[in-house]
């Protein structure tokens, strides 16, 4: 028999807690999203070429206070030499540099400490001291960008989500988030993740994906960094259903046109999702309620579909085996029972489904959709049970 993963297809739900027919579960991941396939490897090239073009800003905001203070030092000690040694400006200047970087082309009064003003050496001790404090700080920042490169990580990813157009803000990355990021990479489609977990959000970026860190409970600030603006869709997906409802009302608030797929893990809250504005409303407990009853009755299925029109429906496959009673018969023979909407043959689809001519044959697969009672009784004509 083969037998296949329960699958999460399911078609959409358009402003109510039923899904509606005919729609998959692409349709309820993209919406009106193009169907254009990106790479991943331009994203990480992407990344790359930004962390590259921006790693010396970077390192400048990083540490420019301490330039500041190391040039303010040089210029300090320019003017020392320049007053007591008696300098030119150049020579004065060169002599700075000189005592700061501990080359030591030149020594104040010949070398002779015990002579020197002792105003110019306490100004010269507050000047060595200052710059060599400085010069370590910006040491350790310019290790600490180059082994971690957080901020040039950051900054590539900002400018990223900025280019961004028509793509899918997930909100929630802890479990149902994480599967829609993924079956979105599947499809090739843009993503934006936003998370208030730190760990999630050093994970995702170091994995060159696109990622946006709420803090404090601002999903109006998060969703603006993700780039509400000229996103298409977005899907919120945390655990906590009050989270849900807040980020649903604040995508409202910013762009009333985005289209909004939101889980509920409390049923009684379909109304209060759909009334807080989202489009589609997926009850998590109520689906995998059904997928798991069902499963019970049907070895094989692979998905279920909610309808108003319809109700309650399966979809599954079973093989068809030598001693089957439907070797022969044709699809409308048995339509009683349940609808044929494909069947694998020879490892390929066929393709003239509604050709009267065409009868199962041993070692099909058949996919059927139908109530789990007739299911249940094909599945007993095509020897699989």
């Amino acid at each position: 028999m083969t037998r296949n993963r329960v699958s999460r297809d399911a078609p959409e739900i358009r402003k109510t807690a039923h899904y509606s027919e005919g729609d998959t579960e692409d349709s309820i991941l993209v919406g009106k999203l193009p169907k254009r396939r990106v790479k991943r490897q331009s994203r990480t090239f992407g990344f790359l070429l930004y962390q590259w073009l921006y790693a010396p800003t970077i390192f400048v905001k990083t540490v420019y206070r301490q330039l500041v203070i190391l040039g303010a030092m040089f210029a300090w000690g320019a003017a020392v030499f320049s007053y007591y040694e008696h300098l030119p400006f150049l020579d004065s200047i060169l002599a700075s540099v000189s005592t700061i970087t501990t080359i030591g082309l030149y020594v104040p009064n010949g070398g002779n400490f015990l002579t020197l003003n002792r105003t110019e050496a306490a100004l010269l001790i507050v000047m060595i001291l200052v710059s060599v404090g400085a010069a370590a700080s910006i040491l350790q920042g310019t290790v600490s960008t180059a082994v971690n490169g957080d901020l040039a990580r950051g900054e590539a990813e900002k400018r990223l989500i900025k280019r961004m157009k028509d793509h899918v803000i997930v909100f929630g990355y802890a479990h149902l988030g994480r599967y829609v990021a993924e079956k979105l990479s599947d499809l090739g489609l843009d993503y934006v993740v936003v998370t208030h977990d730190p760990a999630i959000y050093e994970s995702l970026t170091k994995k060159k994906a696109l990622a946006v860190l709420e803090h404090q409970n601002r999903p109006i600030v998060a969703l603006n960094e993700a780039k509400i603006e000229t996103a298409s869709t977005l899907v919120t997906a945390h655990e906590n259903d009050s989270d849900n409802m807040l980020v649903i009302l604040s995508a409202r608030r910013l762009k009333p046109d985005i289209r909004i797929i939101t889980v509920v893990h409390d049923d009684q809250l379909l109304d209060t999702a759909k009334n807080a504005g989202a489009d589609v409303v997926i009850p998590s407990s109520v689906s995998v309620g059904h997928l798991l009853a069902l499963s019970v009755t049907t070895r094989d299925l692979v998905g279920v579909v909610f309808s108003e029109k319809v109700g309650t429906k399966e979809i599954a496959q079973f093989a068809v085996f030598k001693s089957s009673k439907l070797i022969g018969r044709g699809l409308s023979e048995f339509t009683s029972l349940a609808q044929v909407i494909g069947i694998v043959r020879k490892g390929e689809l066929v393709q003239n489904l509604f050709d009267p001519a065409l009868k199962i044959m041993e070692d099909d697969t058949l996919l059927v959709f139908g109530d789990p009672i007739g299911l249940h009784e094909l599945e007993k004509e095509a020897g699989a049970t």
